[in-house]
C-alpha cells in the first residue's frame, strides 16, 4: 500500500505544473526578502526622516501598561504599515514584470501573424501530374 502511495506522490510531484509552482514559491520567497530589505533599509529611512525621524515599525498604541511579570498589551500599527508598504512594492513589481512579459508575448504573436509561413513546395507527384495536365491541354 505504501509503495502505491509513494508512486502516486512521485507522479503528482513530477507533473509540470507542480514543479513550476514549487520553483515559483521558492523564487517568490527570495524575492520577498529582497523587497522587504529594499523597503526597510532603503525606502523607509528617508520617509521616516521626512516625517520627523519616525521608525514606522516602532509605532504602537499601548492598550495596557506592563505590570509585574506581564508584558504591555500594544497595538503595533507601525509593523502593519511596514508590511503594507512591502506588499504594495511587491505587487507593483509583479505587475511590472507581468506587463513586460505580456508585451513580449504579444510582440512574438504579432511577428508570427505578420510573417505567414511560406507555401509548401509541391511534391514530385504533384509536379508530374501538372506536367501531364499541361501536355493534355496542348493536344
Amino acid at each position: 500500500m505504501s509503495c502505491k502511495f509513494l508512486q502516486d506522490f512521485k507522479a503528482f510531484a513530477m507533473k509540470g505544473n507542480v514543479v513550476d509552482m514549487a520553483v515559483g514559491v521558492i523564487i517568490g520567497g527570495a524575492f520577498g526578502k529582497i523587497v522587504t530589505s529594499l523597503v526597510q533599509d532603503v525606502i523607509m529611512p528617508p520617509i521616516g526622516l521626512l516625517v520627523g525621524g519616525v521608525n514606522f515599525t516602532d509605532l504602537k498604541i499601548t492598550l495596557k501598561e506592563a505590570q509585574e511579570g506581564v508584558e504591555a498589551v500594544t497595538l503595533n500599527y507601525g509593523k502593519f504599515l511596514q508590511t503594507a508598504f512591502d506588499f504594495l512594492i511587491i505587487a507593483f513589481s509583479i505587475f511590472i514584470m507581468v506587463r513586460v512579459i505580456t508585451k513580449l508575448t504579444e510582440k512574438k504573436k504579432e511577428e508570427a501573424v505578420q510573417a505567414p509561413p511560406p507555401a509548401p513546395e509541391p511534391s514530385n507527384e504533384e509536379k508530374l501530374l501538372a506536367e501531364i495536365r499541361d501536355l493534355l491541354k496542348n493536344k
